[in-house]
């Protein structure tokens, strides 16, 4: 069932500003009334003028809005009448709507012989011609029995469900059964007992009974809103609008998502995909998909910024964020990097920039001038989105370093004049949160450019997107010194995420706090992934504080976190430690050089932090990044003595560096892995590429590492760390 609005009643004025409404509203269509009476759109240069009535359809395509019907209330007896049936439905015929209507008085012998010109002028244009449950036709049964008369595929019925209701007194059931496959479109409106409109559900009709009856006859077209706001107590369309998609929401939900989703461990919540199984989905589908299941969910609430939003909400910004993007100049494969912390604006940005098919460039907090200009200019980043300092740095005077033109050519008067640095020359677009920058646009600032760019375009973009284009680069060092921009594939992130997700059990019951930084895969996909891809609400902290972490642990009744040895060192030693509820706890990932087994252990032990299905993670970033991982339910001592088994659909092994040969279950030698997480290449390295990912598809990983009897892996150290002596490899712990 797909949800349209009628036109009737709604002066917004222009065509394509409905189309714009419907959109924005999330609405699958609209329903034009009385175009007939718009000579304009038909006559030359019009939109539905023979020379442009294609590219209407084109764009129609492009924004994925359909038109259910043409509506009118023509009165089969009137003079004009089979003159504006038949410009409709030609219309009709070449814009692809399939239904026309009208209305008939009494249906004598001249409405029966008007109505059999009409079928046969529809049915040669392949469109269907159908008659309004309304008037005469109110009476289900006598309208049943004139269509069974004509016995004609091009005329057919649309049921307006006040009608039959209110005036023939007839019930959901009965006119169902008078009618049953002749339905072809649907008018929903709600009225009180003096027939007053109101919005759907404060009426009287019951509208739970509708939708049984249309469910009765496997009804998949469309669900058309009439309301008429001259004749209604509200009339505001930013509230029935939303409230009809909402309201409808759940017969849809019902119908479509329930079955898809899974029942988690213990009940509480849901998973939205099967655990373990490969999504073939770009980041925005996994929004659109959590927005679809869960539009309610809270996915953001921090607990020491003003920033709290549910997946439909947030949406909301990263479309916005998108739009302002695209009237930047921001294009598919467009390079745009965040450095800030964990702020709102990081989450906003990412979601934006992967939704447009650009690449979102991540860059560590830490950089100083000479990395920030490297990592600038290898990745030929067109858009900087930045902080104004952490305490170690200071962004903006860097910033204004690398790019002196930022405000020696500033101008005043044209804000979104593209920036020229010769020093970093694909640069055109600054834009800072949290401070003001000669030169720069601010977050807000930038926002409001969304209004320059229709949704329209960004849908159009969204659509063009594939799962294996790049949309994150990462900077790492790699298995050598000198950075390389490591491209990171939708499919490549999105999977690793959800896998990651899978083996800590998350869904929609739980809370993420995420400390970790975003910059880094252990932000980013160990604890933005996961949680998306599953539903998850997350709590971010800007910046790592044992202090806040603790207060937020309280606060939010956090199940889940994330963090470094030294996170959870300095948790332990905080004055508030003692006094925190870690009752709702119940996993999260230790993960970094060197996990002590033992840290491990005391914060899975309930009388301590309660994290009871803590688990560990390896790969590197170009694996996206995990490639073992141990999963909530395993024994202790695999989860803190061990980084666990191979990933679903991840093949890994552990070679003699100098053969190349696998070597038996015990002994060291360097980890390999291969599959859907291994990244696309580094960017502009093609060698470099060849060197890290063999012939055969094998990332070599220059780690050493071990593999016992069940499959679990021990990394024991680094590969440039292994001596060779006397034709033997003696390694660090040996």
């Amino acid at each position: 069932m797909k949800l349209s609005y009628s036109t009737r009643g709604w002066n917004f004025g222009s065509w394509d500003k409905h189309i714009a409404m419907a959109q924005d509203m999330n609405f699958s269509g609209v329903e034009f009334y009385a175009l007939y009476r718009e000579k304009s759109l038909f006559e030359s240069g019009g939109i539905l003028s023979p020379e442009r009535v294609f590219a209407t359809l084109r764009s129609l395509r492009d924004c994925m809005i359909e038109i259910p019907c043409f509506d009118t209330n023509i009165n089969l007896l009137d003079s004009d009448a089979e003159k504006n049936l038949s410009l409709l439905i030609d219309s009709a015929a070449m814009l692809r709507v399939p239904y026309v209507s009208a209305v008939a008085t009494g249906f004598d012998d001249t409405e029966r012989q008007i109505t059999q010109r009409i079928a046969k002028k529809a049915e040669e244009q392949g469109v269907v011609f159908l008659f309004k449950t309304k008037g005469i036709f109110s009476d289900t049964r006598r309208l049943r029995e004139v269509l069974d008369d004509f016995a004609c595929d091009s005329v057919g019925v649309l049921w307006d469900m006040h009608y039959p209701y209110f005036f023939a007194h007839e019930s959901a059931d009965d006119t169902i059964r008078n009618l049953g496959a002749y339905v072809r479109h649907v008018h929903l409106r709600d009225s009180d007992a003096d027939g007053k409109y109101t919005i759907i559900g404060e009426g009287t009709l019951p509208a739970d009974d509708m939708m049984r009856a249309l469910s009765s006859i496997d009804y998949g077209g469309f669900v058309s809103l009439e309301y008429k706001p001259s004749e209604a107590e509200r009339g505001d369309w930013e509230f029935i609008f939303p409230h009809f998609v909402n309201y409808m929401g759940r017969w849809n939900r019902s119908a479509d998502t329930t079955p898809q989703l899974y029942r988690n461990h213990d009940g509480t919540g849901y998973y939205i995909w099967k655990p373990y199984e490969l999504v073939n989905l770009t980041f925005p589908q996994v929004l659109d998909r959590v927005c679809e299941c869960f539009p309610d969910q809270i996915a953001f609430k921090y607990t020491t910024l003003d920033y709290t939003r549910t997946y439909s909400e947030f949406r909301d910004d990263v479309d916005t964020f998108a739009r302002s993007l695209i009237s930047l100049g921001v294009k598919p494969k467009t390079k745009v990097a965040v450095w800030a912390t964990n702020v709102p604006e990081w989450f906003i940005t990412f979601w934006a920039v992967t939704k447009i098919g650009a690449v979102f460039v991540s860059m560590n907090t830490s950089y100083k001038i000479h990395e920030a200009e490297y990592l600038l200019r290898q990745s030929d980043t067109h858009t900087l989105i930045m902080i104004e300092r952490v305490p170690d740095s200071d962004y903006r005077g860097i910033v204004n370093e690398i790019c002196p033109e930022i405000e020696a050519e500033a101008d005043p008067s044209d804000p979104l004049k593209p920036l020229k640095c010769r020093r970093l020359p694909f640069l055109r677009h600054v834009i800072t949160v949290g401070f003001r920058q000669r030169g720069a646009l601010t977050f807000s600032e930038a926002m409001e450019c969304s209004k320059k760019t229709p949704r329209t375009r960004l849908l159009e973009m969204a659509r063009r997107v594939r799962v294996n284009d790049v949309c994150n680069m990462q900077y790492t060092s790699g298995t050598t010194g000198f950075p390389k921009g490591v491209m990171l594939t939708h499919y490549n992130v999105v999977n690793n995420g959800k896998c990651i997700g899978d083996r800590m059990g998350l869904s929609t019951a739980d809370r993420m706090m995420i400390q970790v930084p975003m910059f880094h895969c252990f932000g980013m996909v160990l604890s933005m992934t996961s949680s998306m891809t599953h539903g998850a609400s997350m709590s971010p902290m800007p910046y790592f504080s044992a202090k806040n972490s603790l207060a937020c642990i309280n606060q939010e009744r956090i199940t889940c976190f994330n963090g470094v040895p030294t996170m959870f060192i300095a948790m332990f030693a905080h004055p508030d430690y003692r006094k925190t509820d870690f009752s709702y706890m119940r996993t999260g990932i230790m993960a970094g050089s060197g996990c002590p087994p033992e840290l491990m252990k005391r914060a899975a032990d309930p009388a301590e932090m309660n994290m009871t299905g803590i688990v560990s993670v390896y790969g590197q970033t170009e694996s996206s990044p995990g490639s073992t991982m141990s999963s909530w339910t395993d024994p202790l001592d695999v989860r803190t003595e061990t980084v666990g088994y191979a990933f679903p659909y991840v093949e890994c092994k552990v070679i003699n560096p100098e053969t190349g040969l696998e070597v038996p279950d015990g002994e060291n030698g360097e980890f390999c892995s291969r599959g859907y997480n291994t990244m696309k290449g580094y960017y502009k390295m093609p060698r470099a590429t060849s060197e890290t990912v063999d012939e055969e598809g094998w990332l070599h990983s220059g780690d050493l590492a071990s593999r016992d009897s069940s499959g679990n892996y021990r990394i024991t150290g680094r590969l440039k760390d292994m001596i060779i002596r006397g034709g033997e490899n003696l390694y660090p712990k040996e």
